[in-house]
């Protein structure tokens, strides 16, 4: 997988590290590293507790397929790929683009898109110049931050009908030259990897994010055989699902032009069948020589865009529109950034209490793979049953387009629940920095 040089990863740390400006916030700040915040009181925060006619319902969801590094999605831009997860959605809902109020979708790695990548994908979606956007940035959870930010302006009787979700295009991320501007007087100048920088990289603690999913595995005692057995099946069910059709409604196919001949449709996932199982156990570990982190049990750099549009219920009905389903509660948390990878055990109970639900309500949930150790810490911490967590695979198999994946998660969720004919879900995500985010869904159809 593209993003880990499994021969090298662990001098690539070093060298990243040195060619690195020193960024202020690696002064040492010993009152914000040991600072918690304040959590407000749930029972005051419950969303049931809202009139029906101001509940934030998703009126549908729309995905293109995840695309490889450098791979089938390397001609398109992240704002590209964003309009055609937009434009998609919007007709699912079977409105028209007038009709959305405000737009909110996540971006991570913005250098070099262009001014307001938002704003990009929702004019090349054909939507109208009047419909304001927001550029979501708060890493691996911005597309899920994104609906959040759609259901709080929806509930608050600021808007009715509002777009959300997230893209990303890893394979298009520019390399920096990061002294460049007040120019190099002697010596040679050192091109720094905009997706590792700005995507990737641990500023508080100046190192690369595998490194803190290093220390959770050695926090939790999980062996390297645990986590790769979890990748494996992560890349066995999504195999299975795509051969079985099961994420074909999620998604929607995207044709990208070829140097020769016609236009390329590109219809599914492709990152799960470019991983040979049998040679997991054998990879080296990629971040330190001694870990347990692999290319193989973490997700790999990827392209790809979700997209969702989500009302307010009396919208909904005013229109003769059927949701797919009620937003009952969300909440993030956060704690040091080294310990980002548990922070969703702390967002999931604070979404719950919001919803007014409790964890044995939840029938399925999503958590997003930021790496294998990610999901069995936290299903571990919050006494999750493997077998309804992630049914149809993870980021481990799909990838993880670090701007797409919290709005992923929360479409594959509403997928699950629909075959599955289950009632309430949740999708969680950690994020660089030390926060998380967490969703609870109710299915309406």
């Amino acid at each position: 997988t593209p993003q880990f040089n499994t021969e090298s990863s662990p001098r690539s740390c070093a060298a990243f590290r040195a060619a690195r400006p020193r960024s202020p916030l690696q002064i040492s700040t010993p009152m914000l590293s040991r600072a918690r915040p304040r959590v407000p009181a749930a029972a005051s925060l419950s969303l049931r507790s809202l009139a029906t006619d101001r509940d934030a319902v998703i009126v549908s969801t729309a995905r293109t397929p995840i695309g490889r590094f450098q791979g089938e999605f390397a001609s398109l831009t992240a704002s590209r790929l964003g309009a055609h997860a937009i434009r998609a959605a919007v007709e699912r809902a079977g409105i028209d683009g007038s009709d959305i109020e405000e737009a909110f979708l996540g971006n991570v790695v913005s250098a070099g898109v262009g001014q307001a990548p938002a704003r990009q994908a929702v004019i090349g979606a054909g939507l109208p110049w009047s419909v304001p956007c927001t550029t979501v940035n708060k890493v691996c959870a911005s597309g899920m931050k994104s609906v959040m930010f759609a259901a709080a302006h929806i509930q608050a009787g600021l808007r009715d009908v509002v777009l959300a979700g997230g893209f990303e295009s890893m394979s298009n991320a520019p390399h920096y030259l990061m002294q460049a501007r007040s120019g190099y007087r002697l010596g040679n100048g050192t091109l720094v990897d905009g997706v590792v920088h700005d995507g990737l990289w641990d500023i508080y603690n100046d190192q690369h994010m595998g490194l803190c999913g290093e220390k959770c595995a050695e926090d939790f005692g999980f062996r390297r055989e645990e986590q790769d057995a979890f990748a494996i099946e992560s890349y066995r069910r999504a195999a299975t699902a795509i051969e079985a059709g099961l994420l074909a409604p999620e998604i929607v196919p995207v044709e990208v032009a070829q140097r020769r001949g016609g236009p390329a449709l590109v219809e599914k996932d492709s990152e799960v069948f470019a991983t040979d199982e049998s040679k997991i156990p054998a990879l080296r570990p990629a971040f330190k020589r001694d870990g347990t982190v692999t290319a193989a049990n973490a997700p790999s750099l990827n392209d790809g865009a979700f997209a969702a549009v989500v009302m307010s219920a009396a919208a909904a009905r005013a229109r003769g529109l059927k949701p797919v389903a009620r937003i009952l509660g969300f909440g993030d948390a956060a704690k040091e950034a080294v310990d980002f990878t548990t922070a969703p055990s702390d967002a999931v109970p604070l979404a719950l209490a919001r919803a007014g639900v409790s964890l044995s309500d939840v029938e399925y949930h999503e958590i997003n793979e930021a790496f294998a150790v990610v999901a069995l810490a936290n299903m571990q911490l919050l006494g999750l049953d493997p077998d309804r967590v992630n049914v149809h695979g993870g980021a481990v198999a799909f990838g993880h387009p670090i701007g797409m994946s919290g709005g992923r998660i929360i479409g594959s969720l509403l997928n699950v629940l629909r075959q599955k004919d289950a009632s309430i879900g949740c999708a969680s995500i950690c994020n660089g920095g030390g926060g998380a985010s967490a969703i609870v869904l109710e299915r309406l159809s």
